[in-house]
């Protein structure tokens, strides 16, 4: 049987507002849409409850507001079984929240209001150490502070713990603070704007993932919807496959990705077996709409993979 991984998420704590639309309105325009959907979501929530659902030990460092939505996500943390030690109350300040448009065909759009996102800084890292230290794998994304960011990526390779950065939403990057940082996972869209570099198929994302790694990072992974994904290194590149789903809200499918494949390389999974499995672990989200709901757990993906796999 599998280790258990102990999986940190130092990252954000949203609550999604999904409506699904037929067509967006023009500007001045107000339109009637079919149906609405409330959950909680984030970033690093969602990575931290797929990377549970996996079957790791997860625990989280978040702040939330003052508001109705804090105490709720606290609790669904604890729901989960993620442990919410390190999640506080910021007061005065609004929790994070999305409010995502989803039409027909499955493809989002997001705006983010990070609210108590903001206020999470190097201090409760340094509040957090010790569990931190204890962790596996820390897994981050670009919904908190840069400054945080860079700070944990520090402490990680200061204490030798693998280090998995989403950086979505993208923004520039200070390439010499991700030295030697063991992965950076942006999708299509997040590489191009980091790098400058048109990201519209396999061979440009290869091309994109090498200058990242010729940057000092030592693992790439272009995570590419439907065309699967693209893993470089100092050693090459190599496209992994997609697996083909009915998809009906893509929404979190790229924090599935990265929450299981913390969960899988913990395992102790070859890195590309890995890769493959976060692959239709991913895709199984898109097939339900939400995105922590949209989840599978272990034995329902394991159902999956030994069909597929």
């Amino acid at each position: 049987m599998a280790r258990r991984p102990r999986i940190a998420v130092v990252g954000s704590a949203n609550v999604d507002l999904t409506t699904f639309t037929d067509r967006f309105p023009q500007p001045g325009e107000t339109i009637f849409a079919p149906r609405f959907d409330l959950g909680f979501g984030g970033k690093g929530a969602n990575q931290a409850v797929a990377a549970r659902l996996c079957g790791a030990e997860v625990f989280m460092v978040a702040r939330v507001g003052s508001d109705l939505f804090g105490p709720a996500t606290i609790e669904n943390f604890r729901k989960q079984g993620i442990d919410p030690t390190h999640v506080k109350q910021v007061e005065g300040l609004s929790s994070g929240v999305a409010p995502i448009f989803v039409e027909p065909s499955g493809q989002n759009r997001i705006l983010v209001v990070k609210g108590a996102n903001d206020a999470l800084q190097p201090a409760d890292v340094d509040a957090a150490a010790e569990i931190l230290k204890s962790a596996d794998c820390i897994v981050l994304q670009f919904e908190i502070p840069i400054e945080t960011v860079y700070y944990t990526i520090a402490f990680a390779r200061k204490h030798g713990i693998r280090c998995i950065v989403n950086p979505a939403p993208a923004q520039p990057i200070d390439l010499a603070a991700l030295q030697g940082l063991d992965y950076f996972v942006p999708n299509e869209s997040e590489a191009q704007t980091i790098t400058g570099m048109p990201v519209k198929n396999a061979e440009q994302a290869k091309a994109c993932a090498e200058k990242l790694v010729a940057g000092g990072i030592r693992r790439v992974i272009i995570t590419l919807g439907a065309n699967g994904a693209l893993v470089a290194s100092p050693h090459g590149s190599e496209h992994v496959p997609r697996y083909v789903v009915k998809s009906v809200d893509s929404t979190g499918a790229g924090d599935a990705f990265i929450g299981s494949f913390a969960v899988f390389l913990g395992e102790g999974a070859p890195e590309r077996e890995a890769v493959q499995r976060a692959n239709l672990y991913a895709a199984l989200s898109t097939t339900s709409v939400g995105t922590q709901k949209s989840f599978y757990n272990r034995a329902r993906f394991n159902a999956e993979w030994a069909a597929r796999g």
